[in-house]
Parts: C-alpha cells; structure tokens; sequence
C-alpha cells in the first residue's frame, strides 16, 4: 500500500507554527546540512511533470530552487533514518524551523511519500492525493524534490517534495 501525507505552510499559519517554535526554541534543531549518501536529488527529473501539470491548469512554471532542494533531501533522510514517512520527526521538531535553518523562502509547503520506486511514479500519486494536488498547484515558485534510501529500512525510498515562493 502505498502511502503519502502532506503539510502546507502558509503566513495565516505562522502565528501558530511561532507559537509552536517559540516553546521548541530550547532544544537544538538541526540545520538542513549533512545529507546521506543514500539521498538522491530529483528535481530535475520532477520538474517537468510537475510543470507540465501547472502549464495544463494555466499556472505559471516552477524553477528549480537549491534551498527546497537540500530541504528535501534532509526531510528524505530524516525519514529513512527514523524508517517513518511523516512530516514531523521528534517531539520538537517544527517545519516553520526546518525551512528557515535551510533558507527556505517563504511560504512553503511540503509532500512526502514512502515505497514508490521511480520519480513518475511518486509524482503521480501526489497528483492522486487532493491535498498534495493543492500543494504542487499552490502560489509557489521554486521546487526541490528528493529520494533516500537506507539497507536499514530494506531499501525502501522515502520521498519528499518542497515548494517554496
């Protein structure tokens, strides 16, 4: 069964992910560097999907972007490491955080999902998910797309995909 999950960031929500990171401020957050070997990046091979589905919508294309990239990448890693698709790892983790340590610009938004094989593949399951839909839809500008893999978790790829302004 394949399984993927979403999380949208928008400035409507940053009073309350603030909220949030102002109680988590105590703990030390990891910064969007030191990326596995087993993490691959995507965008390239993502992109034009992802456009052509914005050109058929009449949107405006997205570009490449290194900071949503690294950001991917890290959030793929995390996973793998925590051998769990989700968007929060941890009891302090905070994606408002993730994407500022990583210089994200804002707003973002993020999808991740576990098990498909090819970057096809994933992106068409996101395109099946109306929330994720949404996501690669929204008022964004910049895309980085990411893939982990680990022989802990049986090779199995986690994916995650960051849209930022």
């Amino acid at each position: 069964m394949t399984q993927h999950s979403l999380l949208t960031f928008s400035r409507r929500g940053f009073v309350l992910v603030s909220a949030g990171a102002a109680l988590s401020a105590c703990v030390s957050t990891p910064t969007n560097k030191g990326v596995a070997s087993g993490t691959r990046d995507e965008t390239a091979a993502a992109l034009p999907m992802v456009n052509e589905l914005r050109r058929s919508k009449g949107l405006p294309t997205l570009s490449a972007n290194s900071a949503a990239q690294q950001a991917a990448a890290y959030q793929a890693n995390r996973m793998v490491k925590a051998q769990k698709m989700a968007h929060l790892i941890g009891l302090t983790d905070s994606f408002l955080i993730r994407m500022k340590d990583g210089g994200v610009p804002l707003p973002a938004a993020e999808n991740v999902a576990a098990g498909q094989d090819t970057v096809g593949r994933v992106v068409k399951a996101w395109i099946g998910s109306p929330h994720h839909l949404q996501n690669m839809l929204g008022n964004y500008g910049g895309l980085g797309v990411a893939v982990a893999y680990d022989a802990a978790a049986k090779n199995r790829p986690y994916w995650a995909m960051v849209l930022c302004r």
